[in-house]
């Protein structure tokens, strides 16, 4: 229920683009079934920058610590940067002491596996807990990702 939850919130944004691989696309396979979100009004995926959030629905080689192989499982990813990061996770983003996280933690906020250094936050299957702070974080990381656009387009 909450990732229809989340997607119908997203897809609501002004100038959001929704990139959601699906089988028999131009994209990896291991893409598929996963969402990317970016700001990007003219409706084309940015070439020359990461998404602001994603969902993914699978373990990917470089990244399995979250357990998503098990059923109804799938991961939240959230650019949130440095500030709000702390706010949530409790610590700057540098102090991140990836032994002591479990990362498989449903319904709770913890820096993202891989990019958690440089201010991304993920749930695992958002619930009770996390879910409106992190519609919250959504809108705020698309707004980042508006001024980001704009500022380099004036």
């Amino acid at each position: 229920m909450s990732m229809e939850k989340i997607l119908a919130g997203l897809r609501t944004l002004d100038g959001v683009l929704e990139l959601a691989p699906a089988p028999g696309s131009e994209h990896p396979e291991i893409s598929w079934g996963d969402h990317f979100f970016y700001y990007a009004p003219d409706g084309q995926v940015p070439r020359n920058r990461q998404p602001y959030a994603t969902i993914v629905t699978k373990d990917y080689p470089d990244d399995m610590t979250s357990r998503l192989e098990a059923p109804d499982r799938w991961r939240l990813n959230i650019h949130v940067g440095s500030q709000a990061f702390s706010e949530l996770i409790g610590y700057a983003p540098g102090d991140i002491d990836a032994a002591a996280v479990d990362y498989s933690t449903e319904d709770v906020f913890n820096p993202q596996p891989l990019y958690g250094a440089y201010g991304w936050v993920c749930v695992v299957n958002p619930g009770r807990s996390t879910l409106d702070r992190a519609l919250e974080a959504l809108r705020t990381a698309h707004l980042d990702d508006r001024r980001r656009v704009e500022r380099r387009q004036s």
